[in-house]
């Protein structure tokens, strides 16, 4: 029988509070505890979403024993120490993405998990809406054919100060490991490991990319186009087309609620609406829960193997365009 899941936030921003909210929808999930640096903070999001503990420290977060998994909600820099003293902690983990800043931290935190026998995954939550399953469905019936290209995109215009941490290289800014890396994950989701990768970028004074091109090509000469941008707004939309159609995954493409299917052959198209519940966390919430009861130590939709490949393709896209981190 399944029992309530005991969890923990680490890091109490805007993306935390959404988590927050979305966790309190899931069955069987409670927030036992929440960290923050700042105790009035942590106070008052525990306040806010009813958790029995807060805590002004992540080490004594980490150190409660009735929590069973951690998620961690902090800047990118601080991913890898925080998961690592969670593991070490014997606390499972969820990780919002990117995993680590890269390939090297992804793949100690994977062993660490491993040798502690922990539940680890990387929060990309686009992998469990509704529309991704729908899209994987299709594209196993054969809707649109053989797949010839990907063509997707992420950006939206910044106007945050440079200590932000979207454009602060010492918390690992920059529109590639914010969001370049959902165009990246849904071709390697759809079309697997890329055989090759050009990319081009733009950056700013302090090397940040504020804008990032790369196109992909993989097995059997299929190409993918993913771009991502602090410049400015774009349509933030994923076209699969194939042999006998294309699929519209409509924006946000990786929170998307509607996707549409067009046939070359009759020039008709099919839409299907697809619904999220809450902001989109709560069916990563579920699946991790489930991954619990179950006993497993990493997701069958969202392996570690395919985080540490995402990890390793953003660590050759960063050399292409010359980026680096100052953490």
């Amino acid at each position: 029988m399944a029992t309530t899941i005991q969890w923990g936030i680490l890091g109490l921003g805007n993306i935390a509070n959404k988590f927050a909210q979305d966790l309190v929808k899931v069955k069987g999930a409670a927030l036992h505890a929440v960290g923050s640096r700042d105790k009035n903070k942590a106070q008052q999001f525990a306040n806010t979403y009813n958790a029995k503990v807060c805590y002004s420290s992540y080490e004594e977060l980490a150190a409660d024993p009735k929590i069973q998994i951690i998620y961690i909600a902090t800047p990118h820099s601080l991913h890898y120490e925080n998961t690592m003293m969670c593991l070490n902690a014997g606390k499972s983990v969820l990780c919002e993405k990117p995993i680590g800043l890269n390939s090297e931290q992804a793949g100690e935190m994977m062993t660490l998990a491993r040798e502690k026998n922990l539940f680890l995954m990387e929060g990309i939550w686009t992998r469990f809406i509704p529309a991704t399953q729908k899209v994987l469905d299709l594209l196993k019936e054969g809707a649109i054919g053989d797949i010839f290209y990907i063509k997707s995109d992420f950006g939206f215009r910044v106007t945050a100060p440079p200590e932000s941490r979207l454009l602060d290289p010492k918390l690992g800014g920059g529109a590639l490991l914010d969001i370049g890396i959902y165009p990246l994950y849904l071709s390697l989701l759809l079309l697997g490991e890329p055989e090759h990768l050009k990319a081009e970028g733009i950056l700013d004074s302090n090397g940040i990319d504020l804008y990032c091109a790369v196109m992909g090509s993989f097995k059997n000469g299929v190409k993918a186009v993913m771009e991502s941008s602090f410049i400015s707004n774009t349509p933030t939309e994923a076209f699969i087309y194939g042999t006998s159609g294309f699929i519209h995954m409509k924006s946000q493409f990786h929170n998307c609620r509607e996707i549409e299917v067009y046939h070359n052959d009759t020039k008709t198209s099919k839409v299907y609406s697809l619904p999220i519940t809450g902001h989109g966390y709560f069916h990563e919430i579920m699946h991790v829960q489930n991954c619990l009861n179950q006993g497993k130590t990493e997701s069958d939709l969202l392996p570690l193997g395919m985080s540490l490949s995402l990890s390793q393709n953003l660590d050759r896209i960063k050399n292409l365009i010359s980026l680096k981190y100052d953490a």
